[in-house]
This record gives structure tokens, C-alpha cells and sequence, in this order.
């Protein structure tokens, strides 16, 4: 399939789920390439008849170089300058989902005529997401004040394909297209991570006993807010059908503030849909040029200012917040684990012995020594999920760029606390489904399919063995499902 383009509202997170995590390709409409080309010709008319026109990196150079004026016979010079030598970053690189959804991003500028740029720019963007091989984009030395580091590399080779004019150069590498794409991203991400994390919990609470009680339809209300309501509602509909003889007095506060934090998960991710939704459709060109139809009487070719819209202060709190809640239910997982394996907390068969003579033990049997690998994981996402501040940069001396975007700083952290807490949740699905295993107790109808992945990579431990490479797949498959466009 192809997405249609017409407008840049049209580029929204389904958009991003489609082209970027699906592979589908992306059509500049002719309405939209109309458009293009009209404001593009207005733009041309507005530099041509006032010659005191100020217009960064259009009338005047680029970067320190901004108070030196351009006479108009230098202007076509300047704009075909290939100034790779802004490509400096290295490391590892970005995922290739990641990529597109920042070439998806960079239409934004395009389809209302904000970048005023011409049409050809535009179809060739568009024309990177039809299936090739894509440019390597990195991950790691994002220090710049924008986002060149990582669109001059993106666009290195199609910036050397065409003759570059006035204001095309500036239109590939200026605005904030890869903020965008990371924050939704992890939006994406988070929705399925979410998922995967309400369902390890409830079989936790079922393989603990915990009381029903704590999961009660009417703390809906009581609680009076509508994020911990529906981590309530998806806790009930999988516990749905649980078993009898359950605890008959309360569970520790790390199984009844479950929905609790649940809540706080997607509270978390309705802040990083927003934020996304935001930045996927933003004009965040600079400058940026503003139609004719919009700048209003007075402005017949338009107006042109120079903004700070290439720096998005949203993504990163947002990113931020997800790291904090991943971090936080790794400490649930590692609570969760520790009280299950432990008898004489949950009243279950000490798990730890299972299959073991008790009489030639040293205390310890394979399952007894994953809550430490939890307890890991569980550092290492604390370590990750640290408040992203602002990054100073002075690269160029008492230059312009004297603070750096923080958006692939904060991406990087929120996915290494969501990777660790795909681990916790696979360490800790193993424990709850070996709990059911050992008291001969069936999972809910809801669960079900969780319990047969889990058994299907992890199977019940009958005696002794290495664990390790079993809870490596599973969690490498909990990444997978985490990821998954469906």
C-alpha cells in the first residue's frame, strides 16, 4: 500500500506506524505538489523585489557566518555549497523504522508550502521511502544545536544528486523531523510494551493469589482518574475467570499498587502520543516561510522570519517520563519475583527447591537465582532513566549554537530502561508461570496465550539447568512483540 499526502496534518502517528514500522511507501499528491510549486514561486518573488530582505541562509550565509549579506548573484553559489563536512557523527546507528519515520517527518515542511521549497525536493524525499537501501543515520554524538549531525548524513547523497537553489539545502537539514520520529517512535513502542506489561503483572497476581479486591471496579471511581481506571478495567478483563483460594488478607504494596503504576505507564504514553502528534505535523523550518494566505494583508508574496522550531522541547520530557515508568516496573518484577519464589510470602511450594533433593541443596536452585539478574536489569534501567537537561554546545566558540538538542539523548536512554524491562517481564513471567505449573493451576482464559509463549521458549523446570540462553530468547521475543506493527 501507499499513503497519500496532501497536507501536513495528514502525517500523524497511524501515518508513522505505516510507513515507517510497515514499509509503506508515501505519494506526494498533485494537489500537494501544487501547492509546492506555488508558494515556492511566491517565495522567489518576495526575494526578488526587496533587495534589504533579511532571510538566514537565503540573503545572508549560513551558520557563523549569518551577518554576512549575499548580493543576489552570490545566492545560487551559496545555495549548492556541500558543506559535508557538518557529518561528523558516528557510532551506532539508528534503526531503519527509525530512519523513515524521519524522511516521513521532513514532508511536514513540504506539503503546505512552509519550507518553500520546489516540488522535485519533495518528490525525492518522499522517494527514499519506496523500499531501497537507506543512508546510515547515527544514534550516538547528537550534540548540535539542531539536527544536522543526523540530516546531513540522510541527505548527503541526495543533496549531491540535484543542483541545489535558494532555500533547498536549508529545507533538508533544518527543523526538527528527527525529534518527531523519535518521540513517536516510542509512542508506537510504548503502546505494545504497555500491553506486554499489564499481562506479565496479572499473571503474577494470579500465580501470587493476590486478593481480587485490589483490582475492584469501584476504585474507577474512587481513585477519579481516567489512566488508572483503564489500567483497572485491563487488569479485570485478564484476571477474568481467575482461581479460588486466594489470600485472604491483603497482598504486599508491590501487587496492590499494580494499577497504580499502570496508570502512570499510560499516562506516560498519552504525554508521548501528544507530543508526537504534535511534532509529526509541526512547520518547524527555519526559516520559515509563511504563504501568502496566511501571513495576512499586506504580505501578497508571503513573509519569511526566522524561528526556533527546529528545536522541540517536547520530546525529551516526554521520552523521559516513558524511561521512568520502565524503570519503575523493573522494580515491580523485581519484588514481584522475589515474593513469588518466596514460601513462606506467597504460600506457594518452595519453588526454589523444586526438583531437588532438599537434603543435598545449597538453598538455590536455577530459579532462585534469576531475581538477581531482575535486580540487575533493574540498575541498569534506573541508571538510563535519568532527566535529560538541557545540552550546552559551544562548538564553534562565543558562536550561535550555544544549546544542543536533546531529543536522541533522551531516545537512546528511554530505549535501553524499555529493553531492560522486557527482561525483567520475561524473568518474571517464567516465575509466575512456573508457580501455576507446580500447583497444577490453569491461567486465566485471557492469559493463556501468554503462559504457552512463555512455556514454549522456558518450559516448567523439572531439575536444575542453565537458564540463561532460555530467558535470553524469551526476552528478545518480548522485544519482538514490543515492536511489532500489528
Amino acid at each position: 500500500m501507499t499513503l497519500d499526502l496532501t497536507r501536513r496534518t495528514e502525517i500523524t502517528l497511524d501515518a508513522v506506524r505505516r510507513v515507517a514500522w510497515q514499509g509503506e511507501g508515501v505519494r506526494v499528491t498533485d494537489t500537494a505538489l501544487a501547492r509546492i510549486a506555488e508558494c515556492r514561486a511566491a517565495f522567489l518573488r518576495l526575494i526578488d523585489t526587496d533587495p534589504d530582505l533579511v532571510i538566514y541562509g537565503v540573503t545572508t550565509a549560513m551558520g557563523e557566518l549569518a551577518d554576512r549579506r549575499l548580493r543576489p548573484e552570490e545566492r545560487d553559489r551559496h545555495a549548492r555549497i556541500k558543506a559535508f563536512a557538518a557529518a561528523t557523527a558516528f557510532g551506532d546507528k539508528l534503526p531503519e523504522r527509525v530512519v523513515r519515520g524521519i524522511l516521513l517527518a521532513r514532508l511536514a515542511n513540504f506539503l503546505d508550502g512552509h519550507a518553500a521549497t520546489t516540488p522535485r525536493i519533495a518528490l525525492a524525499v518522499a522517494a527514499m521511502l519506496d523500499g531501497g537501501p537507506l543512508p546510515t543515520v547515527p544514534a550516538s554524538g547528537q550534540g548540535g544545536a539542531g539536527e544536522i549531525l543526523a540530516l546531513y548524513p540522510l541527505f548527503a547523497e541526495l543533496s549531491a544528486r540535484f543542483d541545489l537553489e535558494v532555500k533547498e539545502r536549508g529545507s533538508l537539514i533544518n527543523g526538527s523531523p528527527c525529534a518527531a520520529a523519535l518521540v513517536a517512535d516510542s509512542a508506537l513502542a510504548a503502546r505494545n510494551r504497555i500491553r506486554l506489561a499489564e499481562s506479565v503483572l496479572a499473571l503474577s497476581i494470579e500465580a501470587f493469589r493476590a486478593p481480587l479486591e485490589h483490582y475492584d471496579a469501584a476504585l474507577d471511581t474512587l481513585w477519579g482518574d481516567a489512566h488508572d481506571a483503564t489500567a483497572l478495567r485491563h487488569l479485570r478483563a485478564l484476571l477474568d475467570g481467575a482461581g479460588d483460594g486466594r489470600r485472604g488478607y491483603q497482598a504486599p504494596v508491590s501487587y496492590r499498587i499494580v494499577p497504580r503504576l499502570l496508570g502512570q505507564a499510560h499516562r506516560a504514553l498519552a504525554a508521548a502520543e501528544r507530543a508526537a502528534t504534535v511534532s509529526l505535523a509541526a512547520a518547524s523550518d527555519n526559516p520559515v516561510y509563511i504563504p501568502p494566505d496566511e501571513a495576512g494583508p499586506g504580505h501578497p508574496d508571503g513573509r519569511c522570519i526566522s524561528t526556533g522550531g527546529y528545536h522541540n522541547a517536547m520530546a525529551a520530557p516526554a521520552l523521559d517520563d516513558l524511561a521512568a515508568i520502565w524503570a519503575d516496573l523493573c522494580l515491580l518484577c523485581d519484588r514481584h519475583s522475589s515474593k513469588l519464589l518466596a514460601g513462606r510470602v506467597s504460600h506457594l511450594p518452595d519453588l526454589l527447591m523444586v526438583g531437588r533433593d532438599p537434603s543435598d541443596s545449597d538453598g538455590h536452585g536455577s530459579l532462585g537465582y534469576v531475581p538477581m539478574a531482575v535486580t540487575g536489569y533493574l540498575e541498569q534501567a534506573k541508571a538510563a532513566a535519568q532527566r535529560t537537561f538541557l545540552p550546552g554546545t559551544e562548538a564553534a566558540g562565543a558562536g550561535q549554537d550555544d544549546v544542543a538538542a536533546p531529543a536522541f539523548l533522551a531516545w537512546a536512554k528511554e530505549e535501553r530502561a524499555g529493553r531492560c524491562l522486557d527482561a525483567a517481564l520475561a524473568m518474571l513471567a517464567v516465575i509466575a508461570s512456573q508457580a501455576l505449573h507446580v500447583t497444577g493451576r490453569a491461567p486465566t482464559p485471557a492469559l493463556r496465550p501468554l503462559v504457552d509463549e512463555v512455556r514454549s521458549l522456558v518450559p516448567p523446570v523439572a531439575e536444575d539447568r542453565v537458564l540463561g540462553p532460555e530467558l535470553g530468547h524469551l526476552a528478545t521475543r518480548f522485544t519482538e512483540r514490543v515492536f511489532t506493527a500489528a
